[in-house]
């Protein structure tokens, strides 16, 4: 770090600038949806975790994604709650750039995660007789560690790269958390390094891993094709069209935030897409695996069974 840089202390998180009223309206919808996103993937969590029959490599992966959505939620929402209801609305620096660092480096787990849910699909629909073999626990350890791994380590990269600017003001990040883009506005340097490295980021974390996913369920949905029985096209289909909602959500919201050209209003929209990310996605996603799957559903069932005497 040179001499001249400056570091801030703090920074105030605008958030969304709207009424009182609004904001406590605010407040109790995303309170809802936070406490939502945690007890249903906290359900998830816990039953692939008791429930024997579901110790497979599909649900292997989407017992990471519950974990994944539930820290992705809680790195960003619990701030922006408080932010709701109080009118000092600062958080130190190195906080701030910890929150940064950790929403990349979780997002671009998901992307990872992703498509090695898709993979699963796509041995165990295409390659029936050898999925066993292809799908075995140590490669399924060895994907997860190495999305993990990686992830991380990209996130570090990006993170290396905002620290060596000087930070001199505004001390202020329109957005309810620190995200990267927001926060190298902070900057008084050139930050163009920066911008081709993130869009690098998400050609590589982004498109590369959708076109993977696509080109997985492309040759799944020929081989659903041509599945004579009804029953089991009818569970294929299942199945796979729940990871496709999941795919499109994610996907579809981090590629119009990073790299769609901006609107007249790039900051709004910012905050609007994040929601999907803090939010939405973590919600939605134990919903549409509990509702469009007949495994977890009956598993669900079974523990509830099991309880309810008690």
């Amino acid at each position: 770090m040179g001499g001249n840089q400056t570091w801030i202390t703090e920074v105030t998180l605008l958030g969304f600038q709207v009424g009182p009223v609004l904001e406590f309206f605010l407040f109790g919808l995303f309170s809802l949806f936070y406490t939502l996103t945690l007890l249903g993937n906290g359900v998830i969590l816990g039953i692939i975790c008791l429930e024997s029959k579901l110790h497979t490599p599909m649900y292997f992966f989407l017992l990471h994604l519950a974990i994944l959505d539930m820290s992705y939620a809680s790195n960003n929402v619990p701030k922006m709650l408080a932010n709701l209801l109080n009118q000092k609305r600062t958080i130190a620096f190195v906080p701030c750039i910890m929150q940064t660092f950790l929403y990349l480096a979780l997002a671009n787990t998901e992307c990872l995660i992703l498509v090695a849910m898709s993979y699963d699909r796509y041995v165990a629909i295409c390659h029936p007789l050898r999925y066993s073999v292809i799908m075995s626990w140590r490669v399924c350890i060895v994907l997860a560690v190495t999305s993990w791994v990686f992830s991380f380590l990209l996130a570090l990269v990006h993170l290396v790269l905002i620290l060596r600017l000087p930070f001199c003001g505004p001390h202020e990040v329109n957005h309810f958390f620190c995200e990267i883009l927001s926060v190298l506005k902070l900057a008084c340097a050139d930050t163009r390094l920066n911008q081709v490295v993130i869009f690098a980021a998400c050609v590589f974390i982004l498109v590369g891993p959708l076109c993977l996913v696509l080109v997985s369920y492309s040759r799944i949905l020929l081989a659903i094709l041509s599945i004579q029985a009804g029953e089991g096209r009818r569970k294929a289909f299942s199945t796979c069209s729940s990871h496709l909602c999941v795919v499109g959500l994610f996907f579809g919201s981090a590629i119009v935030m990073y790299m769609a050209p901006k609107s007249r209003h790039p900051e709004e929209q910012q905050k609007v897409l994040s929601l999907f990310y803090s939010l939405f996605n973590p919600m939605l996603n134990p919903l549409i695996y509990s509702l469009r799957n007949a495994e977890v559903k009956g598993a669900l069932r079974r523990a509830l069974r099991k309880e309810g005497p008690m």
